[in-house]
């Protein structure tokens, strides 16, 4: 469960995490620990498993923007060949179900995903229901409500808590829970927006699919909470005593979670630009909660919100898959049936429009907490964004996708204009603000800096008002255009989710437009708003994109500039006026007040710790060995070593259909490099993608791809291997693995021979003498790593207490952990101050990794497709594998899977000594702790059997729910 910038802010990494095919499912766990799921997609299963049987990799989010939650848009002249990969089969004929407890609103075929719609009004109390029907075995059922707030108390986030601790027919204090234990669920969580609050469940197994169904509309409907205080303590706030002469605190769920939130500085900066920009709506307080104002918060108050925006008719039910749409209205007709009509539940929780009301730009300063590095300390820098209200009346939905291209265009790469110009500056360090938001029913535009000087802030403001100004008077380039409309219009029309359930993607993008009362359907439609678009760009080129930043963002004065200073004292302010608060709450108290109390944290701890009764455990529905599917899903899988004497293997996964895409994935060896230049490989990834590479700058490069692809990205992978010989499922010395840089793509089959030079030309040719824009890098990555530890310190203790205790973990800790910041730190200072001698660093990683006598040994070629791509591609592939650098009679490099790893030997010395297992700690500046504790559960030689996974999901949403 979690607030929706958050999910938003998780759903973008989930998206940069999929170029290339590159996608993984996920769920979001509650509260302040997230966890993800280890699924993988069709294009990557396969490959993956080959290199590394144990890789996995995870991320967590989800989006609700506009067009199925992706941006959207097309080219000039569509460069792209693609074709909606959801065409249209059988579902254009289906015939519209009748039920005789709803209407039929309306029917409609939304022809880009394939899916047949149909609108119900459930007649006795007014709920809508959409129901899509779509080939996907992943069906999705999702239930939102319309949550305005009026305060910062965080009520809508406290309720989306509670209804899942227990309802009147799953008995048990966390059906949650037990769900996450026993079901074959593919998603399972609750979203809290500043105006809605989602519920959402995702299963491929039928039955399952329908027990999370009763569960969740039997939780939201009739819960627990509104009778019970108990659980609106629990999930919301208390106060708590164990004796009287302690002091008394506050304790909740969501009270310590929004704690967390507020001890980011770009959380902070995120809540202040959306609290200034609407001043006078729902979009002004904290749907999350304040934790200054959460305590503020009654039982009463809490139950009264369920009882006003809870009811069916302020209620918009969603379907999605390929189940029996008859079965989905009888499930829901049970619930509903339950309610009479409810006129007022629409217009009492209608969104008012914020109006543009401002008559000049407003300023906003707000401190943000920072430790006191004393006198020899580096001074701490500000955060600054500017904001706009885009809109205070409905766009028409060519504008939304023209505002979503703009967007590409301004902040979509790290080429884009307004990005790129601040990032050169040197006025600060990290972009803040993202550009566009259009989940809610006014899009924002907000752009900044992080790591500004005091005495920059107005010269970054200008900077930004001074570079739209340009793109009003000068427009874009014809090849700027086609390159953000092709790579957005080929995301459009993929629709490649991976695992990530397509039913919730649709489910999000329809609330777009349903939750403000329009057509749900229209927000999924883009095929007329993109064939507008186009007309335009042929018509007057950028002067459609000038027009709508003149418009919306230069000659509008509802704008907002927010500066967040930093603070040595405010944390110690902030928990002062806390224990001052909580002291006078004790004082006004009697004795007997007191007792009431102690009694009430006593027996809320007592209910905490209990188990559930067997009779409550026997209302969660669950699955029977029956009801699983026996089967196996295969991926196929086709290896060819040294295809065509070329030196390289080649991996093949020919599946059904992939739409004519190609991808593809190019594993080069980097395990000769020293373990000393280890930690600058995620440099120099970076640097292949954003510093050029041979003929073309950065500009250049980004547009070729944009032009010519789906996306191309480079990352690292290091992955653990079985020595040969070894006993499965014993444990090894962790001396095995494999160490890959991975360039992948996507491109449609024509375009393949493209996407192979580039994954070439990025390989040979990055330019590694780009001083100012790798400084640029580097004051990045120092700033977002610093962002991490204060915002994730859990993630970060968990790499920690990884790296004391596994080769592999210790040196994943020094590319991305806490480690890796001394490290950035010093490459910065080098970058500026001696940029020769990194330059010469980079220049031999790369001259090793592409080593003639070795490197093609170590590549792997990894491709997914059709046989109709594999046909296509063939010549493209050979022509590749001919064209790469080495000799296709390559000297082999060690087999991994029986000698250890080069970097093992070294990394295990230094582990001895710079990394002993001992307790630490880190002082951050943060309203909560994050605390980590691990150990080695099995030594060498031990076996691990298959009921440790059962052990570690038990303890994780059982004993260590019940207990942390």
């Amino acid at each position: 469960m979690l607030t929706w910038r958050s999910a938003r802010m998780a759903f973008l990494a989930y998206l940069s995490a999929t170029v290339g095919g590159r996608t993984t499912a996920f769920r979001v766990g509650t509260s302040a620990a997230r966890g993800a799921s280890r699924s993988r997609s069709l294009a990557n299963a396969a490959a993956m498993s080959y290199l590394s049987p144990t890789a996995g990799t995870s991320v967590w989010g989800t989006s609700a923007a506009r067009f199925q939650g992706s941006v959207g848009a097309a080219t000039t002249t569509s460069s792209t060949s693609l074709h909606s990969t959801v065409e249209a089969t059988t579902n254009d004929a289906i015939a519209a179900i009748e039920h005789p407890d709803f209407d039929i609103v309306e029917t409609d075929h939304i022809s880009e995903f394939g899916a047949s719609a149909i609108l119900y009004r459930h007649k006795k109390s007014g709920a809508e229901l959409l129901s899509l029907s779509t080939d996907d075995d992943n069906k999705c059922f999702g239930i939102t409500f319309r949550t305005p707030p009026q305060d910062s108390t965080g009520v809508p986030h406290i309720l989306e808590h509670s209804v899942l601790c227990g309802s009147r027919k799953y008995t048990t204090k966390d059906p949650f829970v037990q769900l996450l234990q026993g079901s074959l669920q593919t998603f399972l969580n609750a979203f809290t927006y500043p105006d809605r609050t989602c519920y959402v469940v995702a299963s491929q197994n039928t039955k399952d699919f329908y027990n999370l169904i009763n569960v969740y509309a039997d939780a939201v409907f009739h819960p627990r909470a509104i009778s019970d205080p108990m659980v609106h303590a629990q999930e919301g706030w208390h106060l708590e005593l164990e004796n009287v002469e302690d002091p008394l605190t506050y304790k909740g769920v969501v009270y310590n979670e929004m704690k967390g939130v507020y001890s980011s500085p770009d959380s902070l900066l995120q809540r202040e630009a959306q609290q200034s920009i609407f001043p006078d709506n729902a979009y002004g307080v904290d749907s999350g909660g304040d934790p200054v104002d959460i305590p503020n918060l009654s039982f009463e108050q809490f139950a009264a919100f369920h009882a006003k925006f809870y009811h069916p008719a302020n209620s918009r039910i969603f379907f999605a898959g390929d189940d029996d749409v008859a079965e989905r209205l009888e499930i829901m007709a049970e619930y509903l049936g339950d309610f009479d009509a409810s006129p007022e539940s629409k217009p009492g929780s209608a969104i008012e429009w914020q109006k543009k009301r401002y008559e000049e730009p407003v300023k906003v300063r707000h401190p943000y907490p920072v430790s006191d590095k004393g006198a020899d300390g580096q001074p701490d820098t500000h955060l600054m964004q500017v904001n706009w209200l885009m809109n205070d009346k409905q766009l028409t939905p060519k504008e939304e996708i023209t505002s979503t291209v703009l967007d590409h265009l301004l902040m979509g790469t790290t080429s884009s204009i307004l990005r790129k110009t601040l990032m050169e500056s040197g006025l600060g360090d990290a972009i803040t603000g993202g550009g566009l938001a259009n989940e809610l029913m006014q899009g924002t535009f907000s752009v900044g800096l992080k790591g500004v000087k005091p005495e920059n802030v107005d010269t970054v403001e200008n900077l930004i008002v001074d570079t739209l100004t340009k793109v009003v008077e000068e427009g874009f380039t014809e090849d700027a255009i086609a390159a953000s409309m092709n790579t957005i219009e080929f995301d459009m029309r993929e629709f490649n989710t991976g695992s990530f359930p397509k039913g919730l993607s649709l489910m999000l993008g329809s609330m777009r437009e349903w939750v403000y009362d329009r057509n749900p359907t229209d927000a999924l439609k883009f095929e007329e708003p993109l064939a507008e678009l186009k007309e335009s760009i042929a018509q007057d080129g950028s002067k459609v994109f000038q027009d709508m930043v003149k418009e919306f963002l230069l000659e509008n004065s509802h704008r907002t500039t927010v500066e967040m200073f930093p603070s040595t004292t405010l944390e110690e302010e902030q928990l002062t006026e806390e224990k001052d608060r909580l002291a006078k709450i004790k004082e006004s108290l009697k004795e007997e007040d007191l007792q009431s109390i102690i009694d009430t944290t006593a027996e809320l701890k007592k209910l905490q710790a209990a188990e559930d009764s067997p009779e409550a455990r026997g209302t969660i529905p669950s699955l029977d060995l029956a009801d699983l599917r026996r089967e196996v899903t295969e991926y196929p899988i086709d290896v060819t070593d040294n295809e065509a004497d070329s030196g390289v293997t080649v991996v093949r996964h020919e599946l059904g259909s992939t739409s004519g895409i190609t991808y593809a994935k190019l594993a080069v060896d980097v395990s000769d490099i020293s373990l000393e230049d280890v930690a600058l490989l995620p440099l120099l990834t970076r640097i292949m993608m954003e510093t050029g590479a041979g003929e073309y700058d950065s500009v250049a490069l980004s547009r070729r791809i944009g032009t010519h692809t789906g996306g191309v990205s480079v990352s690292t992978m290091i992955s653990g291997v079985n020595k040969e010989g070894s006993t499965p499922g014993v444990v090894g010395e962790g001396e095995h693995f494999v160490s890959k840089i991975l360039i992948s793509g996507k491109s449609t089959s024509d375009k393949t021979e493209e996407l192979f030079s580039i994954f070439d030309l990025i390989l040979r040719d990055a330019n590694l003498d780009s001083q100012a824009k790798i400084i640029e890098m580097l004051r990045e990555s120092k700033s977002r790593g610093e962002s991490t530890v204060q915002g994730s310190g859990h993630a970060v203790a968990n790499a920690r207490i990884r790296s004391r205790y596994s080769v592999i973990g210790y040196i994943n800790e020094k590319m991305s952990g806490i480690s890796s910041l001394d490290t950035v730190k010093a490459l910065l200072d080098q970058a500026e101050n001696d940029f020769p001698a990194l330059l010469a660093r980079l220049e031999n990683m790369r001259s090793t990794i592409l080593n003639k006598s070795t490197c093609r040994d170590g590549m792997i070629l990894d491709l997914t497709g059709d046989a109709t791509v594999f046909e296509k591609i063939e010549p493209s592939v050979e022509k590749f594998l001919g064209d790469l650098p080495g000799d296709n009679n390559a000297e082999q490099l060690q087999n991994f899977y029986s000698e250890p790893h080069p970097w093992a030997i070294q990394a295990k010395e230094e582990m001895a000594t710079q990394a002993p297992i001992a307790d630490e700690g880190f002082v951050v500046p943060t309203q909560v702790s994050y605390v980590g504790k691990g150990g080695r559960l099995y030594s060498k030689g031990e076996a691990v059997s298959g009921s440790t996974s059962v052990i570690s999901r038990f303890l994780g949403t059982g004993y260590m729910w019940d207990n942390v």
